[in-house]
């Protein structure tokens, strides 16, 4: 039963790994301000619930899991809005935009 709980914990760790390293490499890859955002949302929030879900896995089931756990849903809360409005600011100054996109008048 050990062996299968350390499974999962490592499945999970190696997964959110997985995902950073992904994420990480389209922050840089991508030119455009808003594709960068959009790998970067990935890594805000895909990576933290699977590393979250590794550490209660390899704890138990706690208060301090609760409190985990419910950081990741504020998390969850705070970031598409933050990241919304920083799009939305940039989608609004930037001058050249229907250069990258299709924009709608």
């Amino acid at each position: 039963m050990e062996w299968l709980r350390f499974a999962i914990i490592a499945l999970l760790l190696a997964a959110s790994l997985l995902t950073a390293m992904i994420s990480v490499a389209g922050v840089f890859k991508f030119k455009f301000i808003l594709n960068r955002m959009h790998a970067a949302a990935i890594c805000d929030s895909f990576v933290l619930l699977l590393a979250m879900l590794g550490v209660v896995v390899a704890y138990g089931f706690s208060i301090a899991t609760v409190k985990v756990l419910l950081i990741v849903v504020l998390v969850w809360i705070a970031s598409p809005v933050s990241g919304h409005l920083i799009a939305r600011l940039e989608v609004t100054t930037d001058k050249h935009l229907s250069e990258e996109c299709e924009v709608r008048e």
